[in-house]
């Protein structure tokens, strides 16, 4: 996907410079390790200015800095996963990448990693689940029937970078 895109680094924009081109969104359980990692690296290899929270861990507060992150980035990935929406944290992270979505007119792409888009469109399994505990389903609809069309949502199958 990073090598179908064209970015141009944050220090070369001339109408809103931004410290990062990619904000990365992920549950780090599901894939700190393996895919969100692979996929972090490659953008910055690629010159693509990419903020991946390497600090913060289980429990600890969304800080400033995070939100801060998010909306001076120009481009949010959401990597989906199987457990993504039973993390209040990420579900926090989300609320507020919507909300720059809306705002700054930030770009939002979501990837599925292991786990089906109908899913989370249609807020089943783990999704439907995770969501009602938390009180957050009315978000994931919003987002899904937002300015960018569902349908028109890149997928990446586990496995396939």
């Amino acid at each position: 996907m990073a090598s179908s895109m064209t970015f141009q680094g944050a220090s070369s924009s001339s109408t809103s410079p931004r410290p990062y081109d990619v904000f990365l969104s992920f549950r780090g359980s599901d894939t700190r390790q393996n895919f969100t990692a692979y996929l972090c690296k490659t953008l910055r290899e690629k010159g693509i200015y990419t903020y991946m929270d390497d600090k913060l861990r289980m429990g600890d507060e969304i800080g400033p800095k995070l939100l801060k992150a998010i909306n001076e980035s120009r481009i949010a990935i959401v990597v989906l996963s199987e457990n993504y929406a039973s993390s209040p944290w990420c579900l926090r992270e989300l609320k507020k990448i919507l909300e720059c979505m809306e705002t700054n007119q930030q770009t939002v792409i979501p990837m599925f990693y292991e786990v089906d888009p109908s899913d989370v469109r249609y807020q089943n399994k783990s999704f439907g689940e995770a969501l009602t505990k938390h009180g957050s389903r009315s978000m994931i609809v919003l987002w899904s029937t937002g300015r960018q069309p569902y349908r028109k949502w890149p997928i990446c199958p586990a496995g396939i970078w």
